[in-house]
């Protein structure tokens, strides 16, 4: 078994590269953290009635920490979607914080021009409007956009096409469905809202993390636990189109027909190297050729692992290339290359692409003409011949051309 592993060039390379290239490494722990951030706040606040002062200096000073569980499972997966350097979730947070340094510039600009902001429309008792918080919050976020335009080319990841579309479809049907049993849910635990009316609006806001406020007169608000539930109402949908947006996988796998008679071709010039190489042919597989056409590798995507089985197949000469072209598919969408069942020359061409060989054991081939069961050390296997044959079964071996459709 072959599997995928950074080589000492690899590491060699990455430290000449500098810091922009560890920027998805670090940005993705960061906002594990605030993730976790925001799921611990939410079942806090559920159950307690306290101030949460370090989600309040994240939220002044660095990014939004609402006590949300949708909005930690929104952070979570973007934190996934940025560890594996996809682009879709680099220009993610840099929409985010590209619009939270709008927002601090408009507060300051309003508050120099106007001398004062309506801070009970939009900030809570616990976070009080202060000019220097913004100021500051302004300057880190420029920051950061900074440091994130710097790595932009480290997020080269790309997602299915189509994508944007099906999660986008997958958030507004699931977070309508959400709503309604969230409206459900506040029609019979309403707390403190004054008016029956208000119920929808204020499951819909909960649900959405918060995000969109849609009645800014609303007074009262739903038990704790209330909220909790709506919150995880929300992150259940975020989490799904997240997950659609975000996921590794390409569409099912097929060999087109010139694909399959250009892999039959080759398996026809140097398949014998491999007693695997006929597997190539799997219409169920997707193929990458070398540049010149004459060698290839077939795989299949599981689990955003790329899998594929066996040698390259085709002109031993031609194989670099043909790996090097997988590598780079696999890179392309940030997929685990490995390798499953790959003989020695095979494994030793991976090896040189920077992947790591693992032993499991070795090919038995039977010369079936001078096989005998004969002899003290065959009798496990005549044995087990004799049980096969006593429950009934017979074996039959054709070839695929005799055999009807």
């Amino acid at each position: 078994m072959v599997t995928a592993t950074e080589d000492r060039v690899g590491r060699g390379r990455a430290a000449r590269r500098g810091w922009p290239q560890r920027v998805p490494a670090i940005l993705a722990g960061a906002l594990t953290a605030l993730a976790v951030l925001s799921a611990v706040a939410a079942v806090s606040a559920a159950f307690h009635h306290r101030t949460q002062w370090v989600r309040i200096g994240v939220d002044q000073l660095l990014a939004p920490a609402p006590a949300n569980l949708g909005y930690a499972a929104f952070v979570a997966v973007l934190a996934a979607g940025v560890a594996h350097r996809k682009r879709v979730a680099f220009w993610l947070v840099v929409g985010g914080f590209s619009v939270q340094l709008v927002t601090d510039v408009a507060l300051l600009v309003a508050h120099n021009v106007f001398g004062s902001i309506p801070v009970e429309r939009w900030e809570i008792a616990l976070k009080p409007y202060e000019p220097w918080l913004t100021a500051a919050n302004a300057v880190l976020t420029k920051v950061v956009l900074g440091v994130l335009a710097a790595s932009r080319r480290y997020f080269h990841a790309r997602v299915r096409r189509g994508s944007a579309w099906r999660a986008l479809a997958t958030l507004v049907a699931s977070l309508l469905m959400v709503s309604l049993a969230g409206w459900a849910l506040v029609e019979a635990f309403p707390g403190s809202l004054r008016d029956g009316g208000d119920e929808f609006s204020y499951a819909a806001e909960k649900v959405t993390g918060g995000a969109f406020v849609f009645d800014i007169t609303r007074g009262g608000m739903a038990p704790g636990w209330v909220n909790l539930v709506l919150g995880l109402f929300g992150a259940i949908s975020l989490f799904a189109a997240m997950y659609v947006l975000l996921r590794s996988q390409r569409a099912g796998a097929a060999l087109t027909a010139d694909d399959e008679r250009h892999i039959r071709a080759l398996l026809d010039a140097a398949g014998d190297r491999d007693s695997l190489g006929y597997f190539a042919t799997r219409r169920d597989k997707t193929v990458v050729f070398s540049p010149t056409g004459k060698a290839a590798v077939t795989y299949r995507v599981v689990a955003g692992v790329c899998l594929a089985s066996g040698d390259p197949i085709g002109d031993p000469e031609a194989w670099p290339p043909a790996i090097a072209a997988w590598l780079e598919q696999a890179r392309a969408y940030a997929w685990t290359p490995a390798v499953m069942g790959a003989g020695e020359e095979g494994a030793t061409a991976y090896a040189r692409a920077g992947l790591r060989v693992i032993e499991l054991g070795d090919e038995a081939i039977i010369h079936v003409r001078d096989f005998q069961l004969d002899g003290r050390d065959m009798r496990p296997v005549r044995q087990a011949v004799n049980r096969v044959a006593r429950a009934g079964y017979t074996v039959r071996i054709r070839r695929h051309a005799d055999i009807s459709a």
